[in-house]
């Protein structure tokens, strides 16, 4: 019997085993090509075993013996010796490494690597956010091989371990792997992702280099996209979050793994990680948006309506559209114009059918409309542009030797003959160049400035658009490309790099990472350029910088555009690193006109905002393939709530403008006004971004931490605290299935309008005639103003206060605003020139209050007045009639006040009722009316309480 036991427990261990075996793999043999033969070959083991995970591995690492033991350690600093276990599958292990640890305050720092290797060298204040949690680390230095822990000071959990093994450490690849305290993890990028938590369930390698890739957001794809962003958040298992930043530019991916686990490999420089500690998710996002660099706060009129094609013929066929929008009383800001309006897609230039673009510019500016241009990076060799950079001594990005150079390209013009200048193809119809922006002598920054100021002398822009700049390249080592059979574009000699012999060291990097192997013939230079290339005035190596050349690119470029235009403006780029969000703003790419698309562009814009980066939006209604007329009306309506919201299409594709429709003009005319009168709050949002670093749009786990529908709840998201938004991402769908957490929640849209709406589930009429299902958080106020046309039209009009009460024991709710003159340049934001309140409602049993204190007070800036104040979940009778303001009584409108008991909604409307610039404190209070009273002796009109600011 005993031996019968034993059986079945050893077979039980067995299956336990093998199991686990299952969920901690480490895939040693990537490539497509996978056997037996070629697994073995690297020192691997060949594990061969079926499963439901089409992913996988079968060649697997023996994690558990790879890594290095300790061989000394002085205070926070560990010597580390490579040990006798399996070498590294790709390029030769460095025998000695070092790791360190430090607290920079609650942020923790550990160090891995070689003194002296690449470093990204990005400038980043590091300044931290005071927390209620910090972090320590453990070094198991007695085992071989060691690892390490990082665990919570508070409740002791490890949120990062490494003794799952397989640390590696060689010249052009390095691995680190951790076990995960859960299975929800965010973060990770830029790739597209079907839900905001990534799916741990299975094993998954997501690429992340620079690439000019367009989304793929049918099925899973893990390809990497436009931009890298090697920092996740994980939510614990009691609502605890924290956060992980690798700080590394070099190629790399993340693998997976079920256990939950996950795999860092990387291909250069060194492991430098920082952890914050949180212990909330917004606490996390503070603690990082403050250390790599606060977000830019862009210009007003930037968060209005934004509209643009690939594709205009001419001025006149751009004009036309812009007339037929405004026309149809939709509000729009910003006329966004593509590559069209260049001569021969060259920078700086404007084409022969925009020649009249200077003066309708100006008529632009007369409607308190603005312009934004597309920049390119590359810079054609041959005209006046490149021949005042060569002047000036502006740098260009370069072959590392002579002998490399491809005489035949660079010797057809005068100004590259016997230089080693890279020369590639993009748009224009000649050769170009790509300027060195991380030069450190300034003088291509210099160059880049000099030449906004020359052309803005001809156009007068108000903000950039940076596309192609990851950067891209076409047909690099293609001997057809594709642009030969293009009729638009010369068929110029492409780029060759290396691909053989000594040259080809950094081409042929011996682990290209999933940025190459999720492409059949995939390589580093693949729709770029040469890894050998040399940056940084020649002192650094385009291996190690290409996923910043968006960065250096973008912080050139807001230095070039605030100083030509002595305003603040707005950049928009579309690669991006971490800390760009202190320059520039992203849209998530050459997305296509899919549901799919839609649906992902509603998790991008969450995942750019626990970037960094919440001057984010989508190509709204989709940029490549033709667009319907449902799609694009669900995609207007969603996009509204995007801080970056623009129309945009390319040029194969049917015109998608609003007014093509007029089922789509009118739900888009109906949700800009409702986006514009609440710009208030969002630019509030944007304020506080830049000021304290929360960010704008939030996963709703971010304030329900420990609510499990909300941490997987990708397709609705949090307008700041205090507004849900659940649009619509299905097609033929007219009532939405919303989920709202416990709470107290009002329906701010047309379905129940101002009514409060129970926790959980919710069926949530929305036609295509209703505005997107939105609500109100109780506890909250949110600044609002009555809509215009343009922001411009639209700040000059009185200010409203939603006021939403909270349902609990005090009844009360709390808000602010942030009001600058939208234009001026902010160096740094806490010495600004603006207006801050900070406003609190009470429902009191005698009488109702509202307090306003103004925390920051400008000087000669035109402020309108409060006009308006709505109270949803008002429980008491008021009576306006004896209302006082700071104890003096105030002649309230009661034609067009009132309160309906049935709804619970106080609605206050009286011209000029508060001028916010007479005092820095306000009370406005009123009594309630005693039980007994008359009702019908109160003169407050009930008969118009759900009246709104449009």
């Amino acid at each position: 019997m005993r031996l019968w036991v034993n059986f079945f427990l050893f077979l039980g261990l067995a299956v336990l085993s093998w199991a686990e075996d299952d969920k901690l793999r480490f895939d040693c043999h990537p490539e497509k090509d996978a056997n037996k033969d070629n697994c073995e070959a690297r020192g691997c083991i060949w594990s061969q075993h079926q499963s439901e995970d089409t992913f996988l591995p079968w060649c697997i690492q023996n994690r558990t013996a790879i890594g290095y033991r300790v061989t000394a350690q002085n205070g926070n600093t560990v010597s580390l010796q490579k040990n006798s276990g399996p070498k590294s599958p790709w390029d030769q292990d460095i025998a000695t490494i070092t790791m360190k640890t430090k607290d920079i305050d609650n942020v923790l720092n550990v160090w891995i690597g070689v003194e002296g290797r690449f470093e990204p060298q990005l400038d980043l204040p590091k300044e931290t956010v005071p927390g209620s949690d910090s972090l320590f680390v453990t070094i198991n230095n007695t085992t071989d091989p060691f690892s390490f822990t990082v665990n919570r000071k508070s409740n002791q959990r490890t949120l990062f371990d490494t003794s799952i093994g397989g640390l590696i450490f060689t010249d052009r690849f390095i691995q680190i792997a951790t076990y995960l305290p859960s299975d929800r993890m965010y973060g990770w990028g830029e790739n597209i992702h079907q839900t905001i938590n990534h799916d741990l369930s299975r094993y998954l390698r997501w690429g992340m280099l620079a690439r000019d890739e367009p989304p793929n957001s049918h099925g899973v794809d893990t390809k990497n996209l436009y931009g890298v962003h090697p920092f996740y958040m994980v939510l614990e298992p009691d609502g605890k979050a924290h956060g992980v930043l690798i700080l590394n530019s070099n190629a790399q991916d993340l693998t997976t793994l079920p256990y939950p686990a996950l795999i860092y490999r990387t291909i250069g420089g060194n492991l430098d990680m920082y952890f914050f500690p949180g212990p909330t998710p917004e606490d996390v996002t503070r603690q990082y948006y403050n250390f790599i660099g606060r977000p830019f706060l862009p210009a007003y009129w930037a968060l209005g309506y934004q509209l643009c094609r690939y594709g205009y013929k001419s001025l006149d066929e751009a004009k036309s559209v812009i007339a037929d929008v405004r026309a149809a009383g939709i509000p729009i800001d910003v006329a966004m114009f593509d590559i069209d309006y260049m001569n021969r897609y060259k920078d700086f230039t404007v084409g022969d059918n925009w020649s009249d673009l200077s003066s309708y510019t100006s008529v632009m500016h007369s409607w308190g409309m603005r312009l934004i241009l597309i920049w390119d990076p590359a810079i054609q060799v041959d005209y006046d542009p490149y021949q005042r950079a060569i002047a000036a001594g502006a740098k260009f990005i370069e072959w590392d030797q002579k002998s490399q150079v491809q005489n035949q390209i660079n010797d057809l013009y005068p100004l590259t003959k016997d230089t080693t200048t890279m020369l590639g193809v993009v748009w224009p119809d000649r050769h170009v160049a790509f300027p060195d922006f991380l030069d450190p002598t300034g003088k291509t920054l210099q160059w880049w400035r000099d030449e906004f100021k020359r052309f803005h002398d001809q156009v007068a822009f108000d903000g950039s658009w940076i596309d192609m700049n990851e950067p891209s390249v076409f047909g690099t080592n293609d001997q057809h490309p594709w642009y030969f059979d293009n009729p638009d574009h010369p068929d110029d000699p492409p780029l060759f790099c290396p691909t053989t012999g000594d040259d080809a060291y950094w081409e042929n990097a011996p682990y290209l990472t999933q940025t190459a192997f999720n492409f059949d013939g995939g390589a580093l230079w693949t729709k770029t350029l040469c890894m050998l290339a040399r940056t940084a005035n020649r002192t650094q190596r385009f291996y190690n910088t290409k996923n910043l050349y968006g960065w250096s690119e973008a912080k050139a470029t807001i230095d070039a555009l605030q100083g030509t235009t002595g305003q603040r403006g707005a950049v928009i780029t579309r690669s991006t690193f971490p800390s760009i969000g202190r320059y520039a703003g992203h849209w998530l790419g050459d997305n296509t006109a899919r549901w799919d698309d839609l649906k992902t562009s509603v998790v991008g814009a969450q995942e750019f905002n626990l970037f960094g980066i919440p001057y984010v939006g989508s190509d709204v209604c989709g940029f490549i393939s033709a667009t319907n007329e449902e799609l694009c009306l669900r995609w207007q309506q969603m996009g509204s709530f995007h801080s970056f919201f623009r129309n945009h299409n390319d040029n194969g594709s049917p015109p998608q403008q609003p007014t093509v429709w007029p089922s789509v003009a009118n739900a888009t005319r109906k949700a800009n006004l409702y986006r514009y009168q609440h710009l208030p709050y969002l630019f509030s949002l944007h304020f506080a971004a830049s000021l304290r670093g929360t960010p704008v749009i939030r996963p709703v786990f971010f304030h329900y931490p420990t609510d499990e529908y909300a941490a997987t709840l990708s397709h609705q998201f949090m307008w700041g605290p205090a507004i849900m938004v659940a649009p619509v991402t299905d097609p033929g769908v007219m009532t939405q299935r919303v989920y709202l957490p416990s709470d107290t929640w009002y329906s701010i849209y047309d379905y129940k309008q101002n009514l409060r709406v129970a926790s959980g589930y919710a069926d949530c009429q929305a036609p295509t005639t209703y505005g997107v299902p939105a609500f109100i958080r109780g506890g909250y106020i949110v600044p609002r103003q009555t809509p215009d046309i343009t922001t411009e039209a639209a700040r000059k009009n009185p200010f409203g206060l939603l006021v939403a009460v909270d349902s609990g024991a005090n009844h009360t709710a709390s808000g602010e605003l942030f009001w600058d003159d939208g234009v001026s340049i902010v160096d740094d934001i806490r010495q600004a020139n603006y207006y801050s309140f900070k406003f609190s409602f009470a429902d009191l049993p005698t009488s109702g209050l509202l307090t306003i204190e103004a925390v920051s007070v400008a000087k000669n800036l035109p402020l309108p007045t409060l006009d308006e104040i709505i109270v949803l979940g008002y429980t008491n009778q008021p009576d306006l009639t004896k209302a006082t303001l700071n104890g003096q009584p105030i002649n309230i409108n009661v034609q067009t006040s009132g309160y309906s008991p049935l709804t619970q909604v106080l609605t206050i409307r009286t011209q000029g009722l508060i001028d916010l610039t007479k005092s820095t404190a306000f009370s406005l209070k009123w009594p309630v009316v005693k039980l007994g009273n008359e009702l019908n002796n109160n003169k407050i009109n009930n008969d118009h309480p759900h009246q709104e600011l449009i």
